[in-house]
């Protein structure tokens, strides 16, 4: 049965509104990786119920690991480091939840095949499998589905993980080490403007009580386990990229709760980026606020390699300011749920913007839209992006509404309140 493309309203006015986007999805599936490897039982605070959290949980499940995800806080009853025997398991669309479980995998004796959906069975996997092999782990496959067969625990010591595809295939190992036999020294390479998710990752082992320290190449973890927690996951600021730029968009003000100035998140930076546009940005311990009421957007001509899922927000932005716009560092954009690049060219195309590729980035000059029907291709945050551009310009409708339900069911329901 075919979906019907969904209106984006037309925001009458200026937005000004307070949001708490729902919780952070990096930080929801690592720490569901944590607390299934913890011996014992944590809580997870405010996580995010969405359809990739929900592969991690699912996955976990079919590991051995009790989890009660149906009211806030969950509930995960970690098994030390123990599971069940063979599996397969589905990590659905998530790539950050594959490449985890293939690293999870690698430190059992059972043997585990790993599968995905959508475009997730062309996405890179072989820095990760190439630091397992490293480990004496069996690995059959290069993309999925992938099957893995451990010796029982990665035995540790000295590391080598090439980052040149993606940030989370150091995430994967870090998260895996304090189950090894020995301490880790995690050498990463080939990472280009990816750290802060590092840093993330960093922040939800500490908090399991792991002990990580930072060195000149990488970082060295010890082998002491996990233990049990109770956490509190912060709001997405992926997520939030989104109302701050109808904000920007509507010459409006949107308060983010909950996402303050010491949030390791990297997209919490394009608060910065706005800024730059001409927006004034205030950040607290507990909220960032976003206003461009009675501002003028200018384009900038920034390099997003560090924050790049946020560089779909101020490409919409950037069509509305008065000058032109450059966004560079995107090459980690093509290997995503779509390729993001040329997926973003084409729908801002599609509604009349003026925007050309050239090598990973992105010129944008402004130009006056017009209405027409997005095609998301299957990617969550090419239809959240571009329904910031339907806040002002009419006509703008999604087909494949459904797909943000993969990191924010109630997206929809966020912009029908804001709109007033």
């Amino acid at each position: 049965m075919s979906v019907q493309p969904r209106t984006v309203p037309v925001i009458d006015g200026f937005v000004d509104a307070v949001i708490r986007p729902p919780g952070s999805k990096s930080e929801t599936i690592r720490a569901l990786a944590a607390a299934s490897m913890a011996d014992g039982r944590s809580h997870l605070y405010a996580p995010l119920h969405a359809e990739d959290p929900s592969a991690m949980v699912g996955a976990l499940r079919k590991m051995g690991t009790a989890i009660e995800d149906g009211s806030d806080p969950w509930v995960v009853d970690g098994l030390g480091g123990h599971r069940l025997g063979d599996v397969v398991l589905d990590a659905n669309e998530s790539g950050l939840s594959a490449r985890i479980l293939l690293a999870m995998a690698g430190s059992s004796p059972d043997t585990t095949r790993i599968e995905g959906r959508g475009r997730l069975p062309e996405r890179p996997m072989s820095g990760l499998l190439d630091a397992l092999r490293s480990q004496g782990v069996a690995v059959e496959g290069e993309r999925l589905p992938i099957e893995v067969k451990g010796l029982g625990r990665l035995w540790g010591g000295h590391v080598t993980v090439d980052c040149s595809d993606s940030s989370q295939f150091a995430s994967a190992l870090m998260l895996v080490a304090p189950m090894m036999e020995n301490p880790c020294q995690l050498e990463v390479t080939g990472l280009t403007g990816s750290a802060g998710y590092l840093e993330g990752t960093v922040s939800v082992m500490t908090r399991f009580g792991a002990t990580v320290v930072r060195t000149v190449t990488g970082y060295e973890i010890v082998n002491t386990g996990y233990q049990p927690s109770d956490v509190v996951i912060e709001p997405d600021a992926s997520a939030a990229a989104y109302p701050m730029a109808v904000a920007a968009i509507t010459r409006g003000r949107v308060t983010i709760e909950g996402l303050g100035a010491d949030s390791w998140q990297p997209d919490a930076s394009m608060a910065e980026v706005l800024a730059a546009m001409g927006c004034d940005v205030d950040r607290t311990k507990h909220r960032l606020t976003v206003d461009a009421r009675e501002r003028d957007l200018v384009g900038v001509d920034v390099d997003m390699s560090h924050a790049p899922d946020g560089a779909l927000a101020v490409a919409v932005v950037a069509c509305f300011a008065s000058t032109p716009s450059i966004l560079r560092g995107l090459g980690s954009l093509r290997h995503k749920e779509s390729d993001r690049i040329a997926a973003l060219a084409s729908e801002i195309g599609r509604v009349g913007g003026s925007v050309s590729v050239d090598g990973d980035s992105l010129a944008i000059e402004p130009a006056a839209l017009h209405g027409a029907v997005i095609d998301p291709h299957g990617d969550h945050r090419i239809a959240m992006a571009m329904a910031c551009a339907g806040a002002v310009v009419p006509g703008i409708s999604i087909s494949d509404h459904q797909v943000v339900n993969k990191t924010w069911p109630e997206f929809w329901s966020m912009f029908e309140l804001i709109s007033g």
